[in-house]
């Protein structure tokens, strides 16, 4: 099989989707790896470097155009909608759910479109998506430190305190891969941290193995809103796989925090779930509502290249590996959570997630297929 990487074009995106060691293990077997020049250079890997594990270098237009699969990082943005195309498979993350106009242009299109983040696990684990988002979760507390300095528009407060001085307090709506992780360095920070899911047995989980000034809250409208308030840092860390985010922290508690303060929305990709945030990007991170700093930014960990590139590239070989080699069928029956991930087939939507966000109706699966 020809396989395409073309060189990511979000802004401020210096991920791909493969490395030479990647590239390497689908030459070997046999098949043709086109790479866009330069796709690399962002996380460090020259072109020399993909040259010799078999690759080869081509135009933007020759790699999508040749290639019948695909390996994105993001979602394709408008001007490469016109690559969509009948008998394509695209590999990718994609966030439908929150993205109505990149949804109908897959559907238009015929492409077959597999989004790394619903590729799903029987026992509810997101495999492609649990490196980002272990990436994410850290990266908020970094950036919360960072613009709750007071040349950045914070409050002035270090995030751990000193002897005689309180902590900031972060507070964490999800308990999920990005709100442990996120949890995680802001203790190890020294900063107090609040976490509020709806599962009590994650919370419980996360108390046995977490350590600091650290407490947990089951989460409600009510409970949400106290914690908010109070809030140094918040970090929006609630995921439905496949479907928008849930809305959980509204306007008007944004509007009683203290001027300064900052909010991090982790999941704006899959729309937000708090109701002041939209996306935002590297170039242009934060805005202010109410006085409190939104950073938005729907690639996080594009920010960190190198960590990330690596970390993506080593969950999703498995699969490109199948899918390079077998028919998708076939592919699903070696790997069946792939199926998860399959959101369109031939321009009909297999994700009922995303046919719920925008009124549109979906096929099983295996009807699609056929």
């Amino acid at each position: 099989m020809i396989v395409g990487i073309p060189r990511e074009i979000k802004d401020n995106e210096f991920r791909v989707a493969a490395t030479p060691a990647g590239v390497e293990a689908l030459t070997t077997v046999g098949h043709t790896v086109l790479l866009e020049r330069g796709a690399g250079e962002g996380s460090g890997f020259s072109d020399a470097e993909y040259q010799q594990a078999g690759a080869v270098l081509a135009t933007r237009e020759e790699v999508w155009r040749q290639a019948a699969l695909v390996l994105k990082v993001k979602e394709p943005l408008p001007e490469e909608f016109p690559y969509l195309r009948p008998g394509l498979t695209l590999f990718t993350y994609l966030h439908l759910a929150a993205n109505e106009r990149l949804t109908r242009a897959i559907l238009e299109s015929g492409v077959t479109a597999i989004a790394y983040e619903t590729v799903q696990l029987p026992d509810g684990q997101l495999p492609l998506l649990r490196p980002m988002s272990e990436i994410a979760g850290r990266m908020s507390i970094q950036v919360g430190a960072h613009y709750l300095e007071r040349m950045n528009g914070g409050r002035g407060k270090l995030l751990g305190g000193v002897p005689g001085v309180r902590p900031a307090d972060v507070v964490i709506v999800g308990a999920g891969v990005v709100g442990s992780n996120a949890a995680r360095v802001a203790l190890g920070m020294g900063a107090h941290v609040t976490l509020l899911d709806v599962n009590l047995d994650r919370l419980r989980a996360l108390e046995e193995h977490l350590s600091g000034s650290f407490e947990t809250i089951a989460s409600s409208r009510r409970t949400i809103a106290e914690a908010v308030r109070y809030a140094d840092v918040l970090v929006g860390a609630v995921l439905v796989p496949g479907a928008k985010a849930p809305r959980v922290v509204s306007r008007e508690m944004i509007a009683r925090m203290k001027p300064g303060t900052v909010v991090i929305d982790v999941a704006v990709d899959q729309g937000g779930c708090i109701e002041t945030a939209r996306p935002t990007t590297h170039s242009h991170p934060v805005y202010l509502v109410d006085g409190v700093i939104h950073y938005c930014v729907t690639n996080m960990p594009g920010a960190v290249p190198r960590t990330s590139t690596y970390a993506l590239a080593n969950a999703t070989l498995p699969y490109v590996l199948a899918l390079a080699a077998l028919p998708l069928g076939e592919a699903i029956a070696r790997y069946p959570e792939l199926g998860s991930g399959v959101n369109a087939v031939g321009g009909r939507l297999t994700q009922p997630g995303v046919g719920a966000a925008f009124g549109l109706p979906t096929v099983p699966l295996a009807e699609a297929l056929v």
